[in-house]
């Protein structure tokens, strides 16, 4: 099952898609975001909730792109309320890759960079027993639901950016329930969207890197998701392209458990507050930047990952150089 959220007159609806490029309008106002607590509320599957309120209205998912009505499939009515997160150094990589890695592995720890140790804990202790708490990862913070950009929108570059590099992901969507309890509400593809020169420089600057906006959809899958996801990411220019790579995900091709990185993100209580919603981005191993790729305004990504519907797309933004801020004081 795949939804999506759009505009409508009334407020934010969600819609179910079928495989003919049509969408059925669920008839509650509030989108996925309604839904998922409703059926907390009154503890009923979200899928049967769903069904419960699957209108006669059908649209074209089309004509949404076209007119700019398509949101990010999960949103929260108060941008505050939604955390956008995620995880690094998790994946393995292409086979080449992964052998070259292996070879720097052998090495002495004292020999390791910081990364590359990180990377080891992973692949010794990133899967442990069901019912065990494996090695905690990399961890970082994007910002709350402003950083969120819609599918197809422009993703702005801000004045103090080196880089504007895609980062082609899988994001878990979840919403807590009101007893504290994080509950998953499915997956989407992701472009977490970084500044790698920044975070080349000096990795302690990778937490100023993350801070840019972020795009993700246009659909969440619902329900299992498999094991051995394959994908592309390309980059276009001038309805060209400028590059294109398969990717992989999912859990046959990571480090660690998908449920040893949820558990590391929300074993703090500060993100088990009732209401919240949680947008976290599990991490990649395909970077145009790594083949010395540099993206320009007006470039456009597009993200494509099986079984997940239509590709993710947004073109490059530019916001204007930044101004001195300066602090006011009030006596």
């Amino acid at each position: 099952m795949r939804l999506i959220q759009f505009k409508d007159p009334q407020g934010v609806k969600a819609a179910l898609v079928d495989e003919t490029d049509q969408v059925s309008v669920i008839d509650l106002v509030g989108g996925t975001y309604a839904l998922a607590m409703m059926a907390l509320q009154h503890q009923v599957p979200l899928k049967n909730l769903i069904q419960q309120h699957l209108g006669n209205q059908v649209l074209s998912y089309q004509e949404l792109i076209d007119a700019q009505r398509l949101l990010p499939p999960l949103t929260h009515p108060d941008a505050a309320h939604c955390l956008v997160t995620g995880t690094g150094l998790t994946h393995l990589g292409s086979a080449d890759t992964r052998a070259a890695m292996h070879a720097k592995l052998d090495a002495d720890d004292a020999n390791l960079s910081d990364s590359m140790r990180m990377f080891k804990m992973g692949l010794e202790g990133g899967r442990p027993a069901p019912g065990q708490i494996g090695v905690q990862p990399e961890w970082f913070y994007k910002g709350d639901g402003d950083c969120v950009v819609a599918p197809e929108c422009a993703l702005p570059v801000p004045g103090c950016a080196q880089d504007a590099g895609e980062e082609p992901e899988l994001v878990g969507l979840y919403v807590i329930a009101p007893d504290g309890t994080p509950v998953r509400l499915g997956f989407a593809v992701g472009n977490e969207f970084s500044d790698h020169i920044t975070e080349r420089h000096n990795y302690l600057w990778l937490a100023h890197s993350k801070l840019r906006a972020c795009s993700f959809g246009p659909e969440i899958l619902m329900g299992d998701l498999p094991a051995d996801l394959r994908g592309e990411s390309r980059i276009m220019r001038d309805d060209q392209v400028l590059w294109s790579k398969p990717f992989v995900t999912g859990e046959a091709n990571m480090a660690h458990t998908l449920a040893n990185l949820e558990h590391h993100h929300f074993k703090y209580a500060g993100f088990r507050r009732p209401g919240d919603v949680h947008v976290h981005f599990f991490g990649t191993s395909t970077l145009s930047f790594a083949d010395g790729i540099r993206t320009q305004a007006g470039d456009r990504f597009e993200i494509s990952l099986g079984g997940f519907g239509r590709a993710l797309r947004n073109p490059i933004g530019q916001q204007p150089a930044d101004a001195l801020i300066t602090i006011k004081e009030i006596h």
